[in-house]
């Protein structure tokens, strides 16, 4: 997989990625955990709070923050990592130094936590860079006109939510990470997930190679899947976001049939897994947190809970890059900072033909 191709011209046809009503995607993670909590003993309970890693972002961000305003609701960027390196190394193609945000996503649970919308941000997006403390304290300077992926692998998930709070202008109260290694633990301990594709999908940089209709996907296929580009639409990451909204439906319908409640055994390995690729916030990072977390929101309907995709443009120098697209991304930022209806107009991205 490629981090530095989208297509060359602007002006090929390029497939509009569906707008999909998700599930409870990152309460799938709380869920997972509220249900291990609950059901292990008190060494069961220890291992899995000992895999939690946190990440102080009070310390790392200071105090140069967005507010936080009293009808803000609650905001979560869920990040997956696609380090090549460790478990990961066998999972992906190609050569890729560090780890970088595969996918990001803005989750707004608005006040009263009885809907949710979730933002996905494109990974190619071209944005302002903050001045950020990197892991060894050292300093990296601002930078405009960078990759929003390429944040992560310079200075670390704190600067990638720095990044999001300076673009969108939004307070993150909390934010999750899971790597791919995690991701394909889930999978298999599911036992797999089934998805229906419409068109074949073959893409050598992934591994993906699926003729129409419908298949099970093992946990290996499963990030094939969520990370191909090549072998779908156009071939840019736009396309991309579409099979990451579509697997995630397919994943939490693939959940909801199974007996987690009445297989300890299974709801162990699932909480396992998760808890080990797992990286949140300091505030999160436990699973008496996170449990207190999930039952907060447990009055989100999934019917009431939308995922769309930042609105973005063709930049005008680099064909090969999309920006913000305005007026439509300021908009769409303003109402989930300040909990209001989103307007259709702002969910409508140029570069997509919306």
């Amino acid at each position: 997989m490629s981090h530095a191709t989208l297509p060359a011209s602007p002006r090929r046809n390029r497939g509009r990625p569906k707008r999909r009503r998700t599930g409870r995607n990152i309460l799938l993670v709380l869920l997972v955990l509220v249900l291990a909590g609950a059901g292990t003993g008190y060494y069961l309970y220890s291992r899995l709070d000992g895999n939690l890693h946190g990440v102080d972002l009070d310390k790392a961000l200071g105090k140069d923050r967005p507010e936080k305003l009293p009808t803000s609701g609650q905001n979560i960027l869920v990040l997956g990592s696609d380090s090549r390196s460790g478990a990961n190394a066998s999972l992906g193609t190609g050569t890729v130094a560090g780890a970088r945000s595969d996918t990001a996503l803005v989750m707004h649970i608005p006040t009263g936590r009885t809907r949710a919308t979730a933002v996905s941000i494109p990974r190619d997006t071209l944005v302002t860079r903050p001045e950020c403390t990197k892991k060894d304290g050292t300093t990296l300077p601002s930078a405009k006109r960078v990759m929003f992926n390429s944040v992560y692998s310079l200075a670390g998930p704190a600067c990638v939510v720095k990044t999001v709070e300076t673009m969108s202008g939004i307070r993150m109260d909390h934010f999750m990470e899971i790597d791919f290694s995690g991701f394909k633990g889930l999978v298999d301990a599911i036992g797999g997930v089934t998805v229906t594709v419409d068109k074949p999908i073959h893409d050598t940089s992934s591994g993906l190679d699926l003729s129409a209709g419908t298949h099970k996907l093992d946990g290996t296929q499963s990030l094939a899947f969520v990370r191909t580009r090549h072998g779908v639409g156009d071939g840019s990451d736009l396309g991309r976001i579409g099979l990451q909204q579509q697997f995630m439906l397919a994943l939490l319908s693939e959940i909801k049939k199974q007996d987690l409640l009445g297989s300890p055994t299974k709801t162990y390995k699932i909480a396992d897994s998760l808890t080990e690729a797992l990286t949140t916030d300091s505030q999160l990072a436990s699973l008496t947190s996170l449990a207190k977390f999930g039952r907060s929101m447990q009055g989100v309907d999934p019917n009431d809970m939308e995922t769309i995709m930042m609105p973005v443009a063709y930049d005008k120098v680099d064909p090969n890059r999309v920006v913000a697209a305005e007026p439509q991304a300021s908009t769409l930022w303003k109402a989930i900072r300040t909990d209001s209806t989103i307007p259709e107009s702002a969910k409508k991205s140029p570069a997509t033909g919306g």
